[in-house]
């Protein structure tokens, strides 16, 4: 399945926050799995030094234990202290299966009574049973507790290793089963192998080994939190100096989008080089070529305005052929005009409106003088035009001077950039006066093609079909309002970029 860029959220269309999740991503999911990866190792290594130590534990009460004819016999100190000091969290029991039952006559004379197996014979003298086992002996740390009704019993010769919980709290045990030969008493016990199988269980409170793993995890965390902020930290410093060329590239970009300057820098790295060249390389291009196409332009108007003015001046020109003369002069006015404006290859250009408009505002009034035409303005200082100067000195010099020429004694001029929303920055121009407005039906026309805007009433006449060619080659809306405000015409130019 192919992943397009349209497919991701709209946040991850940025490279920029790309990286940034990724690294991200990288730190939230590898740390933890490291730690909990070595918390594991560290538990298991823990259980197995505990393995270790009840096993040599089984082997020391082994050791001291012996059978006889008279049963089980141990010793009532044993060399561990723990196993000889009540409730101390080490604890030792031994058990045997509970399949025969002997009595004993005496201390060293017994009789047995054979219940299921007659090789298997068992002790039964001071002990007690928990279901198939019965405890034939315990330590003296066991006084006062009871022990659980079935305890592990692996085979003969193995160990069985696990957790248990009695008295209330968790436990790890570790039982080891053997078998002792009985000695025979009479010639008939020579006919038999008898057997005296025992259980030793070694159970130890788990509270120092959770101990141990609780502090190794907090310590773990502790540590793992702290290079995860570190290396946070050092992600986000390398992601901001490796992008930084990018980032001077946008800064760079907008620049001469806004008309500050013409040309990239060259202090960029060999990815970035080739691609600030050939930008370079693109713009002095574009720029040329506008150039010698005005220039050409401004020779052929030039050419073409001299023989209409020398035809102009004959004495025995009709008024017919010298409206014609006349008629033709403006529409190569409006053409070379329209065929002047840089829109669609003036993306690097950046114009401030005030720049326009101040001057604008400033000079008309000397013009519009009788009667007094006042130009009120409500511009964003900021506001950028982007495109051509001489493109956006038509527009407003335009729509300002048909709207002195329409207003009683009032015209304003609005000017708002929006620029909150990066993906569609907005340029409003606004031109609004106190005259009698423009008919319903005149708006309609304005926008059909074929239409002319010179055949308006005064005050809306060549100068709107310029601005309408303007707006429409910079991909800009036009549109014919009420103004609210002053009552006349309200003429609204919107520009996405």
């Amino acid at each position: 399945m192919k992943l397009s860029v349209k497919s991701l959220p709209k946040a991850l269309h940025s490279l920029k926050a790309r990286l940034i999740v990724s690294a991200l991503l990288l730190i939230l999911i590898l740390m933890p799995l490291i730690g909990f990866t070595l918390n594991d190792a560290f538990k298991q290594q823990v259980k197995s030094a505990s393995l270790n130590e009840l096993k040599a534990y089984v082997y020391a009460v082994l050791a001291v234990t012996e059978v006889n004819t008279g049963g089980l016999s141990m010793p009532e100190v044993l060399l561990e202290n723990q196993f000889n000091v009540i409730q101390s969290g080490l604890y030792a029991a031994i058990t045997t299966p509970n399949t025969a039952v002997i009595t004993g006559k005496s201390s060293n004379e017994f009789d047995a009574k054979f219940v299921e197996n007659p090789q298997t014979l068992l002790y039964d003298r001071n002990s007690n049973s928990t279901g198939t086992q019965k405890i034939a002996w315990r330590s003296d740390s066991l006084l006062g507790i009871e022990l659980p009704s079935q305890l592990p019993t692996p085979k003969k010769g193995q160990g069985q290793f696990s957790d248990i919980t009695f008295n209330g709290q968790p436990h790890l045990i570790y039982s080891f089963s053997v078998s002792f030969e009985l000695p025979a008493t009479t010639d008939d016990d020579k006919h038999f192998n008898s057997q005296f199988p025992i259980t030793i269980h070694i159970i130890k409170d788990q509270t120092e080994f959770q101990l141990q793993v609780d502090q190794f995890t907090q310590q773990l965390w502790r540590w793992l939190t702290i290079l995860m902020g570190l290396l946070l930290v050092i992600q986000m410093t390398w992601l901001w100096w490796t992008l930084k060329p990018l980032s001077s590239l946008e800064t760079e970009l907008n620049a001469i989008e806004n008309g500050k300057t013409n040309q990239l820098s060259d202090d960029y790295p060999t990815e970035l080089q080739a691609v600030a060249q050939q930008l370079n390389t693109l713009l002095s291009t574009e720029q040329n070529q506008r150039k010698r196409y005005r220039n050409a332009l401004a020779d052929l108007a030039h050419s073409l305005k001299t023989p209409l003015a020398v035809i102009q001046s004959q004495t025995d020109l009709s008024s017919e052929s010298f409206e014609q003369v006349s008629h033709i002069n403006r529409i190569i006015g409006h053409q070379l005009k329209r065929a002047q404006s840089a829109a669609g290859s003036a993306w690097h250009l950046g114009i401030p409106v005030v720049s326009i408009s101040d001057k604008l505002v400033r000079n008309l009034p000397k013009i519009y003088c009788q009667p007094l035409i006042t130009i009120e303005q409500n511009v964003d200082r900021d506001a950028i035009f982007k495109g051509d100067e001489s493109d956006l000195s038509e527009i407003l010099g335009n729509l300002l001077d048909n709207a002195c020429k329409a207003a009683s004694s009032k015209v304003l001029l609005s000017v708002i950039h929006n620029t909150e929303n990066v993906s569609a920055e907005t340029l409003v121009l606004q031109v609004e006066d106190d005259g009698s407005g423009v008919d319903e039906t005149l708006k309609a026309q304005i926008f059909e093609r074929g239409i002319r805007a010179d055949s308006y009433k005064v005050g809306h006449g060549i100068g709107l079909a310029i601005v309408r060619d303007l707006v429409d080659s910079y991909h800009g809306q036009l549109s014919i309002a009420q103004s609210t405000q002053l009552g006349g015409a309200m003429f609204t130019i919107s520009f996405k970029y």
